[in-house]
């Protein structure tokens, strides 16, 4: 078996159990926010705090062991637009709250059944084509080049920093591994009350780990001088349009990492679907609700393409990494999130962040 048909294979298996556990979890960063900020329930937000715990924790040790070199991910560039990464956050957070879930959630339940979750990803995958190979992708390009600033150490990362400080890198890593883990997996099982859904709080993890994963596949088993795999792992916005292209296109084009996870994600969620009896047509309930879920996936799709990544792309693969980019394109999705929950949700004014 050679390394493409390896990293294939287990990009595959990544989207099945992403699938899998995403349907019998309801993991969504959009449902998780909506229901802490208007009804004051903080269990599926919780989930989000486990999955980035694991996911930053199971990265930095591959990096310190050696096993992947993540320097040549999308995340880790010299540079970035101090503009577009915070901008495309926003519209991409703003539209996940109008079309009641992200890229990775829509997938999940238009193997449920979910027409509108069709229409969604539609609107995403053609939006973010037009923003990153089509007609604004000129604009982007020339936007981001105006607008982009160099970071003056190597590596574009939290680590990076304190590196040039003198520190040791290998201790840096494990800081930041003990950092996290207290900080974000404590807080979510004790106060906010996770630990009392076991099964949830295991999907999480299990989610959090599945971006190490990804980066070990095609760090690690997909390295190869003379026909080397792309440094990622999951995202959603740029694989949903290869995905829609490939569809249209398959004979003339392979299917790379990212187009293989979505059909991963696709064929999990449908056999979890199956399994447990939940599968069952759903519709609009008006052109009003279509327009919204049009209007939310069109949004994610080109934020998605600003921000260089999704809730997942940026808000686990981009965290992982310690990218500060990253961080910047998290704090926009959330602000954007907050903003369309106020616009178009009942938020109780007891209700904090």
């Amino acid at each position: 078996m050679s390394h493409l048909q390896l990293v294939a294979w287990f990009g595959f298996i990544i989207g099945l159990l992403f699938g899998v556990v995403g349907q019998r979890t309801r993991y969504c960063t959009a449902g998780g926010l909506r229901e802490w900020w208007t009804e004051g329930n903080p269990r599926r937000a919780a989930a989000l705090l486990v999955a980035l715990a694991c996911a930053v924790a199971g990265t930095q040790l591959l990096v310190a062991f050696g096993w992947v070199d993540l320097r040549a991910s999308l995340y880790l560039q010299t540079s970035f637009s101090w503009l577009l990464i915070p901008v495309g956050g926003v519209l991409f957070g703003y539209g996940m709250i109008l079309a009641r879930g992200c890229g990775s959630r829509a997938l999940v339940l238009l193997a449920s059944g979910n027409l509108r979750s069709f229409v969604v990803l539609l609107c995403l995958g053609i939006a973010a084509a037009v923003t990153l190979t089509g007609p604004l992708a000129v604009w982007r390009l020339d936007l981001a080049e105006a607008t982009s600033v160099s970071f003056p150490w190597p590596e574009p990362s939290f680590v990076g920093l304190i590196e040039s400080w003198g520190v040791t890198p290998g201790a840096v890593r494990w800081g930041f591994v003990l950092a996290v883990g207290l900080a974000l997996i404590v807080p979510a099982l004790t106060r906010m009350g996770l630990h009392r859904y076991p099964r949830e709080a295991a999907g999480a993890a299990l989610i959090g780990l599945l971006i190490p994963a990804g980066w070990l596949v095609t760090g690690h088993f997909g390295a190869d001088d003379f026909e080397p795999v792309t440094v990622e792992s999951l995202t959603f916005v740029a694989p949903i349009s290869d995905a829609i292209q490939y569809v249209m296109l398959s004979t003339g084009i392979r299917a790379g990492f990212g187009v293989i996870v979505v059909g991963g994600v696709l064929v999990g969620a449908l056999i979890s679907t199956l399994i447990a009896r939940e599968f069952r047509w759903q519709g609009f309930d008006s052109p009003r609700h279509m327009l919204r879920s049009m209007t939310g996936g069109v949004m994610m799709g080109i934020g998605g393409a600003l921000a260089l990544g999704c809730s997942i792309g940026q808000g686990l693969s981009g965290l992982s990494t310690l990218a500060m980019p990253s961080f910047l394109a998290v704090v926009g999705i959330v602000l954007g999130a907050r903003w369309s929950v106020r616009m178009h949700e009942t938020v109780p004014s007891r209700v904090t962040v």
